[in-house]
């Protein structure tokens, strides 16, 4: 099953502009919200923005500093309702936000596997990963260079996969679902925040490349993801939409948010068309066919 509503450009040209965008986001001081600077929902202030959609001060506070880049969409970690000795996969994972307020939650017993395709992000992380042993103590994140069509993990290896506004970039959304499957153990968990369509935006909007990096031109619709997600055997398979994101993507004056609203039909807004979705589902115990 193909998205019906496509990306910018051509498989290969789609990941050569995620992988240059994201380098940038990187390698710069300033942060925002799904994208660089001037990108999707930018935000100054990215702890802000983190308390908005669900994090705790406690978390952001324990935080290295550098972590957070502002690029959530959601807090998949609280979703997940992870527990002491569980694995978790984070696709991904960026400057290592998320892995690094697992690590606390899974505890020394447990581990975070942060997996992502930017070197650039990787080496970031790595860095993160020093400042967080040495203000925890704890030694259970690592990060993984790959790409989450292709994880760089063993089948049936992890307990919980989570991602938090990645897949919507993926030009292979289905081939990430069903490394997912596999990925999970018998039992094991998706929580997913990601950016997704309530309808197809206008092909103007969708051959935007700053709408790209920005989570918005990529992204599928939900009930897409809903079947692509069971078409990969898991089961369980819910969705709760939220517009808090959103919220804060209209109250900005956010460039790619205003040329947004020039290529779409006149009284139309961004949250007509887009939302910030929590999937969650479950790898069956007792598997039968893909991904066994």
């Amino acid at each position: 099953m193909e998205s019906k509503t496509g990306a910018v450009g051509n498989e290969h040209d789609v990941r050569a502009k995620v992988k240059e965008g994201y380098a940038a986001i990187a390698q710069a001081s300033g942060t925002s919200c799904c994208g660089p600077k001037g990108g999707c929902g930018v935000r100054d202030d990215a702890t802000e923005l983190a308390q908005r959609i669900g994090y705790s001060a406690e978390e952001l506070a324990a935080l290295p500093e550098g972590a957070n880049l502002g690029l959530s969409c959601g807090n998949p970690a609280a979703i997940a309702a992870l527990k002491p000795g569980e694995v978790v996969l984070d696709l991904g994972s960026g400057a290592g936000f998320d892995c690094f307020v697992i690590g606390p939650k899974v505890g020394a017993s447990g581990r975070a596997i942060g997996v992502d395709m930017t070197g650039e992000m990787l080496a970031r992380a790595r860095t993160n990963a020093a400042k967080y042993r040495e203000r925890t103590g704890l030694d259970n994140v690592e990060f993984r260079l790959g790409e989450i069509e292709h994880l760089p993990v063993a089948d049936a290896s992890v307990d919980v996969v989570i991602s938090n506004c990645v897949i919507n970039l993926s030009p292979q959304k289905p081939q990430v679902w069903r490394e997912i499957a596999r990925a999970l153990r018998p039992g094991g968990r998706v929580a997913v925040s990601d950016i997704a369509l309530l309808k197809p935006l206008p092909e103007a909007a969708r051959s935007m490349v700053e709408a790209l990096v920005g989570c918005v031109a990529g992204a599928a619709l939900v009930d897409e993801s809903l079947a692509w997600m069971r078409a990969a055997g898991l089961t369980d398979v819910g969705v709760r939409l939220k517009t808090d994101y959103l919220d804060a993507m209209e109250s900005s004056t956010d460039p790619l948010y205003q040329r947004l609203l020039e290529v779409l039909p006149p009284g139309s807004k961004a949250s007509d068309y887009v939302v910030s979705a929590e999937f969650t589902a479950m790898r069956p115990k007792v598997r039968i066919g893909c991904c066994s």
